[in-house]
């Protein structure tokens, strides 16, 4: 009992000097207003608070989304992935908040690799010696998360080894607590902020950030990616070594090859750049179209050309799914497309459920749809290959900000990666489309989507939701009548506002009695002042001189508030 105690004790302390931390990185790079809105500006010391009021030196020079930027770079790994997750989803930071954070690397200095040695055998019970024959004192790659060494197994079979960081579990797991107690302090103190969601960010980045941490879950994602590539002569995933596989460590097939965007490198192995970027977009149209599974992380370093002109790809930490439910919406969307069919497209987003409850459904369909018209009308007159995937791609997701539509974020990490594999594609060959790669595989998507086969399964389906309906419509109805005769029937009526109007009645209120509190204290002192009570400081009695220097200093703090909330 007095460890688990004790251990609550030092957890709460290191919860508490991290919010220290992260609100001095913020107050350090202008957020002072912020910080005083969500009341957290008790963690800050005596002698730095009155920089809450005033700008500190040199963020002039920068915007808001760049000052963003720099405190969460300075923040460490948490932040980072958090901006990183935030990168993709312009729908609730807007796009120049996920530009900016675009420009976040999940890089770090390396850890000792005495330390990742020592890690390994506390995992596996063994000693480095006894497993590898050969293990690079160098790392390869360091990352927030992980660092990868090369190794050469006692066989003789090259690997790389993935090796978790120290405690690194810890610190996310902490920065995961405080994330969520500002997402609610958002909540409480700025009703505003449900319009971007803030716990739902945090649930989501804590979802993500546990998956990464689990290499047994980037494993098994692996062999589902050899599994659907099983035959393949064009894509290739490296082996895992499932005997040296734990939640920390990772052992797998070291790829021999050049990365993909060494156009030098794949040149000098004779190889066509340009057949290399139709087996990359294949690949990944592959993973999207049929098999409802993606590598969510194709960034150069984690795709490799081989020698026999295939394409490896590694690390498969960050994967996207796709339910068929989504990739059916996706060939309907593609058929509404096809045939200008903008009711159809707008309904499809509806049923998407990316419009939220407060939305006006007939006054949306209205305005999006002349919006998707305006949008994309043009694209008609032109070829496939004249059509600019990315800049079509960025114009819709301004259209989903404006009408505040909620993405899921599959299908928008989805977006991420094929905005990736379109850069990729570009370089390799400077006259590559995506749309028309994607072509092929869209056509099969709705073809399968038409086909009399599936069409029967569906109708089946629907008849079956059809024929359950019937049959419980009567017992619902029967149900609500029993609660009616029961005045077991309620109503609950939530007034829009009413939260907003009682803060600002209660902050009113306690600024009315802290002024009459001031005003007591001015007329008190005033009283004393004609007094010969105590002594004499300045020749005025020292009782009353230190009574108005109190009200001075409390009137000033309650200016400072009136002028900063901006409300005379």
């Amino acid at each position: 009992m007095a460890i688990r105690r004790f251990l609550r004790i030092w957890q709460t302390y290191k919860n508490i000097s991290r919010i220290r931390h992260i609100v001095n990185v913020f107050l350090k790079h202008g957020f002072g207003q912020f910080i005083e809105q969500l009341n957290l500006h008790r963690f800050i010391p005596l002698r730095k608070r009155f920089k809450i009021v005033s700008r500190w030196e040199g963020i002039e020079k920068h915007t808001l989304p760049d000052r963003l930027r720099l405190a969460f770079g300075e923040l460490g790994p948490s932040f980072i992935k958090l901006a990183q997750i935030l990168s993709s989803r312009p729908d609730l930071i807007t796009i120049e908040y996920a530009d900016e954070f675009k420009k976040l690397q999940d890089k770090v200095p390396p850890f000792p690799s005495e330390q990742a040695k020592q890690l390994i055998e506390s995992e596996f019970n063994v000693s480095v010696k006894d497993v590898f024959s050969e293990f690079e004192v160098s790392s390869v790659a360091a990352a927030s998360i992980a660092q990868v060494h090369n190794a050469t197994l006692q066989s003789g079979e090259k690997v790389i080894v993935k090796v978790q960081r120290p405690e690194i579990r810890e610190i996310l797991e902490t920065d995961i607590v405080i994330l969520g107690a500002i997402a609610r302090l958002l909540l409480k103190y700025i009703p505003e902020s449900k319009l971007f969601d803030p716990e739902g960010i945090v649930n989501e980045f804590a979802r993500s950030v546990r998956k990464e941490l689990d290499f047994v879950t980037e494993a098994k994602n692996a062999q589902r990616f050899q599994r659907n590539f099983s035959g393949s002569d064009d894509v290739y995933i490296p082996k895992i070594y499932t005997e040296l596989l734990s939640g920390k460590v990772i052992v797998m097939e070291r790829l021999e090859g050049v990365r993909i965007d060494d156009l030098p490198g794949i040149e000098s192995m004779g190889i066509d750049k340009r057949e290399i970027a139709q087996k990359g977009v294949d690949a990944y149209f592959k993973m999207i179209f049929e098999d409802g599974f993606f590598h969510a992380d194709p960034h150069p370093g984690n795709i490799f050309v081989m020698s026999d002109g295939k394409i490896g790809i590694m690390d498969f930490g960050i994967v996207g799914w796709l339910t068929p439910e989504l990739m059916e919406t996706m060939a309907s969307a593609f058929l509404a497309i096809l045939h200008k069919n903008f009711d159809k497209l707008v309904d499809l987003y509806i049923d998407l459920g990316l419009v939220t409850d407060e939305v006006d459904l007939e006054l949306f369909k209205k305005e999006f749809k002349a919006d998707l018209v305006y949008l994309m009308e043009p694209l008609y007159d032109l070829s496939i290959s004249e059509v600019n995937f990315p800049e079509y791609l960025e114009a819709l997701t301004h259209l989903v900000i404006k009408h505040g539509l909620k993405v899921p974020s599959d299908l928008l990490l989805m977006n991420r990666t094929i905005l990736i594999v379109d850069n990729i594609g570009r370089q390799l060959d400077p006259g590559f489309n995506l749309i028309s790669a994607a072509e092929p595989y869209a056509a099969e998507l709705v073809k399968q989507r038409m086909s009399p086969h599936r069409v029967f399964d569906k109708s089946k389906q629907n008849l079956a939701e059809i024929g359950d309906l019937l049959l419980d419509t009567p017992k619902q109805i029967n149900r609500l009548l029993r609660k009616t005769l029961r005045d077991d029937v309620s109503f609950r009526i939530d007034p829009i506002g009413m939260d907003k109007l009682i803060k600002d009645i209660d902050r009113s209120s306690n600024r009315l009695a802290f002024s009459v509190v001031v005003a007591a204290i001015i007329v008190g002192s005033s009283m004393l002042m004609q007094s010969d009570i105590g002594g004499k400081i300045l020749g005025m009695p020292t009782v009353g001189a230190i009574g108005f220097l109190v009200a001075i200093v409390l009137g000033l703090r309650l200016l400072i508030s009136i002028l900063r909330s901006g409300r005379l």
